[in-house]
């Protein structure tokens, strides 16, 4: 392979609509990933029965090593400011094959957390009608599909109409979220709180957790609600400024992420307290969904607000986990990781068409499936959600210290950012993931058992092991060879998109 790059004048990048966001519009798309609405709602009450009182000191905790990851991620974005994200910068540092699971990591991660959103948000869109229904339902099944449709066609549709339809679905988000805090500290100060428990410093102490297992089971159900935010880096040759803006974006969003998850924590715990009857969250009958629980005694006939407030996270959420999958999968198109289809862009929309079209079938594929088979099954898959998660995550810390290695003695500041907290969020993320693996493994854990073990390891594990089958399955084909002798992509590699898309050269690879 030449490595004399062939300098063709002005840049196309992958040919993604470049120049599209601003800080602003980045940071929205971060936030509506995480689906701060449902995701509160689905995890808050868990917590709460996890590790008690100290649920707000959790999610601090939780953040830490999310904190220390997006740093990670700003370094390599900086240097390396390829939508491929985990994919490009682990096949960089590490080779094709980390580099190559990395990107699995991604695309299983979006694929079952988008079959869990649309079958929420169809769930709730019933419960709005007035209908209770079960999970595998066919009305939610048709709802749910509906669903991904619709998100799909938006995404495929260009990432402009996506974040205008973001700013509104995630304005209605933190309005729902601004009136819960506004009115359950009212309730509580006019003594008309069901579970009226005054605010205690205790709650944000960090050395009162009293069980070691109930800690770790907390912090990783709060890892899993600030997922997401590492959506605006995958969206980076679409920003105005590629190298600054997706890194800026990344910390902003896991800073507001912060302050809403504490807040919400502090108002729901001094509004319906910790017991475990009625509307208490430590109810384990409310904590798959404390909104449904509270929302009547709290807004009175404006409780149905609340359901609003989750179908459009959940709804929200759908739209944006599509993106880094089918941007993720393009940059492996591109390098030959993946077959060439995955790198078509649609000339008019300027979105990656069939990564996104893809995306949108095999989430389909897998829920309708899963739910066909057995909807334990599927709540399984994502309860194991966690595994994949930790596992790209911690990949990339590693990748930023290693691609680094060489810089970290030059100052202060590169020691740290590219060195000291990446490596060390990236070590928290594999103990999270091995304890994580450790406690799936046992029977009782989840809904269902396979083999004897726990069916959330055999899921977790088992979707991460699939990876490494299609990855040799794919080393199998002619296209493939450059990508896994580390010629198309390497440390040298030019990403495809420039410092400055008015005036920076392109240089393309004629063979890649």
């Amino acid at each position: 392979m030449s490595t004399t790059p062939i300098y063709l004048g002005k840049p196309e990048g992958k040919g993604l609509a470049a120049g599209t966001l601003g800080l602003w519009g980045s940071t929205v798309i971060g936030l509506a990933s995480t689906a701060p609405v449902y995701s509160l709602v689905a995890s808050l009450g868990w917590v709460v029965i996890a590790v008690g009182a100290q649920a707000p000191i959790a999610f601090i905790l939780a953040f830490v090593p999310m904190l220390l990851i997006a740093f990670a991620y700003r370094e390599l974005n900086n240097a390396v400011p390829d939508c491929g994200t985990t994919f490009t910068w682990g096949t960089k540092a590490f080779g094709p094959v980390v580099g190559w699971m990395g990107g699995w990591g991604v695309a299983v991660a979006g694929m079952v957390v988008l079959a869990n959103l649309a079958q929420i948000a169809s769930v709730y869109f019933w419960s709005l009608l007035g209908q209770d229904v079960e999970n595998n339902d066919l009305r939610v099944v048709i709802v749910a599909v509906v669903f991904i449709a619709a998100m799909t066609w938006v995404s495929w549709r260009g990432v402009e109409i996506g974040e205008r339809i973001q700013n509104v679905l995630l304005g209605i988000q933190y309005l729902a979220l601004a009136v819960f805090i506004v009115a359950a500290l009212w309730q509580f100060a006019t003594g008309a709180a069901p579970g009226a428990t005054s605010f205690s410093w205790d709650w944000l102490n960090p050395f009162a957790f009293t069980s070691w297992s109930g800690f770790t089971q907390a912090i990783l159900l709060a890892l899993f609600i600030y997922w997401g935010w590492d959506t605006c880096l995958a969206l980076n040759e679409e920003t105005k400024d590629p190298k600054r803006i997706p890194g800026r974006a990344a910390l902003l969003t896991t800073v507001i992420l912060l302050f809403t998850y504490v807040a919400v924590t502090i108002a729901a715990m001094m509004y319906a307290g910790l017991g475990d009857k009625g509307t208490g969250l430590g109810n384990e009958a409310n904590a798959d969904d404390f909104f449904l629980a509270i929302k009547d005694g709290l807004l009175g006939p404006f409780g149905w607000l609340l359901v609003v407030a989750v179908i459009i996270s959940a709804i929200s959420s759908t739209q944006t986990t599509i993106l880094p999958t089918a941007r993720g999968t393009l940059a492996m198109g591109v390098y030959r990781a993946l077959p060439a289809k995955f790198k078509d862009v649609h000339p008019t929309f300027k979105t990656p068409s069939f990564s996104t079209i893809v995306m949108g079938v095999v989430a389909t594929a897998y829920y309708v499936g899963m739910t066909l088979i057995s909807d334990n099954i599927l709540q399984d898959s994502i309860l194991s959600l966690g595994l994949a998660i930790a596992f790209y995550y911690a990949i990339t810390g590693f990748a930023c210290v290693w691609y680094f290695r060489k810089d970290l003695t030059r100052s202060p500041r590169e020691f740290f950012f590219k060195g000291l907290f990446p490596l060390l969020g990236g070590l928290m993320l594999t103990a999270a993931f091995l304890q994580s693996a450790v406690d799936m493994w046992q029977p009782d854990y989840g809904n269902t058992v396979i083999w004897g073990v726990g069916g959330t390891f055999v899921v977790g594990i088992g979707s991460l092991a699939i990876g490494l089958v299609l990855m040799f399955v794919w080393y199998l084909f002619p296209r493939s060879k450059r990508f896994f002798r580390g010629e198309s992509l390497n440390r040298e590699t030019e990403v495809m998109v420039p410092e400055d898309p008015a005036d920076f050269p392109r240089s393309i690879d004629g063979g890649m």
